[in-house]
């Protein structure tokens, strides 16, 4: 679907990433000469997996070594037509997933952390965030803060020139002050709270994290993250 119009009814999954990648590119051609936004939601490594025949065949680990393999592909694509415009100086790309990945059967791992995507563990929700700007973030800054995806849209949005809306409650706040400094910024969140659907099962203030239940189950478990990220 591209904005209200079918392009295509059941199309080869395995070739959809390609066409992404394609229609990223001819967005971002066309917006070579102004500030722009580009939001790409890979379907990998999400199920059902699909990846193209010659990843498949060079992998090392099944479908899913084949689908990161691809979504590997495509950020180099992207990287190499921002160079070839001349934006990838002053272009802030950032590259982040929303959770864990669900199970060791199908490839993937969370190890060393417990968990996985569902839970409330660190291997549910910690998820790795890469940021490449040339401009504005210093190379090889590494930065362990808590942050959370919540924090993109007012990041962005002051990075933009403009503010967030007034009137609701904004749970996102600003890590421009992370993104410039070497790393020493502490965290904009004084705590952190992890929900699994409505429940609260734990809650993180810096580097504890105390965990109160699992599902229907009560718990009182207390966590040091930096000496033990594992829980």
């Amino acid at each position: 679907v591209r904005d209200e119009a079918v392009i295509q009814e059941q199309p080869d999954q395995a070739a959809l990433t390609e066409r992404y990648v394609e229609e990223s590119v001819r967005f971002i051609r066309e917006n070579r000469e102004r500030p722009f936004f580009l939001y790409l939601a890979h379907m990998y490594i999400h199920l059902p997996i699909y990846p193209p025949a010659h990843f498949m065949r060079e992998s090392q680990n099944g479908r899913y070594g084949a689908a990161v393999s691809c979504v590997d592909w495509a950020t180099d694509v992207l990287f190499h037509e921002l160079s070839e415009l001349g934006l990838d100086e002053n272009t802030l790309v950032i590259f982040t997933s929303d959770n864990g990945s669900r199970c060791r059967d199908e490839g993937g791992s969370n190890d060393p952390l417990r968990g996985t995507k569902g839970t409330t563990w660190e291997g549910g929700q910690r998820v790795p965030c890469l940021m490449r700007w040339p401009a504005g973030i210093q190379a090889g800054t590494e930065c362990r803060a808590l942050t959370t995806a919540m924090d993109l849209c007012p990041t962005l949005a002051e990075l933009g020139g403009t503010s967030m809306p007034s009137d609701r409650v904004i749970d996102g706040k600003s890590i421009v002050p992370l993104m410039a400094s070497d790393g020493s910024e502490p965290s904009p969140h004084e705590a952190f709270f992890y929900y699994r659907a409505n429940n609260l099962e734990a809650v993180r203030n810096a580097r504890w994290k105390l965990h109160v239940r699992k599902g229907d189950e009560v718990m009182c478990e207390l966590y040091d993250l930096l000496a033990d990220p594992g829980e």
